[in-house]
């Protein structure tokens, strides 16, 4: 449905975006992954004609769009990472605007607004100014005003970043009965892994500017088979300790956690012995050992080398 094509954007000398190829099929929800500065809001300016690339193309049912938006843009709504509101207004009237933008018909316009403000949970805080509204409710109106024209294809750059637990899962909950429900194709980029994991079918793991992996939460999974991921909890945390697991052959990552290390290592390797010969030199007490089985947090870890929130 649509799809990029070796999709690029450089700023002076620095390539933001580096030849990436995505594509989305109807009725999908896709989630984008990356750490910060890996080109993921480029990618979705240059996808939603808000950026024009420097080469590739954005296709939309394999009609090229960037010399013409036009039918891209009224099949597309946008959620930005930012909030997109006017303050001074109320929440009904910030819809009636965006309504008109979208060209919304004006016999349509009333009817669809309630249905999208009961969509996101604020029908009866429609009259209030948006400036009183928390932060979750400024982007549940975001949402709103995105669904307007009742968009085939909805992309979300991180919509839930620094909100509250209950405007969390309001959101959470309203993608995933526009796309369970409605059918509405997503493209969904997130700070949260498990928000990926509960939203998406498939995923795309951006770095630098390129994609690193994609495919099903299975085929990435399939990544780290040749690895195992280890949770040690100890007596006391030790720096030394730390640079001397990492000074292991086989060891690929080494990550401190609240009460212990977490440990990526090749599969079948010998970790518990050296490990428990590396505490036992510098006096510290392995309290508990677990092998997890591997997350998409995991494999985030091993193609980056940072956790998602980097």
């Amino acid at each position: 449905m649509l799809e990029t094509v070796k999709l690029s954007k450089t700023f002076k000398d620095k390539k933001a975006v580096d030849e990436i190829d995505l594509y989305l099929q109807e009725g999908e929800s896709v989630g984008l992954l990356g750490p910060n500065g890996a080109g993921k809001s480029t990618t979705i300016s240059m996808i939603s004609s808000l950026l024009k690339p420097t080469s590739g193309d954005v296709r939309l049912n394999g009609k090229s769009t960037i010399k013409d938006p036009s039918e891209l843009r009224k099949v597309l709504g946008v959620v930005p990472q930012e909030i997109a509101l006017y303050e001074e207004l109320s929440a009904l009237e910030n819809l009636k605007f965006f309504g008109k933008i979208y060209q919304v018909k004006k016999d349509v316009l009333d009817n669809r607004i309630q249905e999208v403000l009961e969509m996101v949970g604020l029908k009866d805080r429609q009259k209030e100014l948006v400036k009183t509204f928390s932060g979750g409710m400024k982007r549940r109106v975001n949402i709103a005003a995105a669904l307007l024209h009742q968009p085939k294809i909805i992309i979300l750059d991180e919509p839930t970043v620094g909100i509250d637990p209950q405007s969390r899962n309001h959101i959470l909950e309203t993608v995933k009965k526009l796309n369970e429900e409605n059918g509405t194709t997503v493209l969904y980029t997130s700070h949260y892994m498990e928000e990926v994991e509960q939203l998406c079918n498939r995923v795309y793991i951006m770095d630098h500017g390129k994609v690193v992996a994609s495919g099903s939460k299975s085929e990435l999974l399939s990544i780290l088979s040749s690895e195992d991921t280890i949770q040690v909890q100890l007596s006391k945390q030790s720096n030394e300790l730390m640079k001397s697991i990492k000074g292991i052959e086989y060891v690929r990552q080494v990550e401190e956690t609240n009460d212990g290390l977490r440990i990526i290592c090749k599969k079948g390797s010998n970790i518990l012995s050296d490990l428990v010969h590396a505490t036992e030199i510098l006096g510290i007490q392995i309290s508990h050992y677990q092998v997890e089985v591997p997350s998409l947090e995991d494999v985030f870890l091993h193609l980056t080398g940072k956790t998602l929130r980097d």
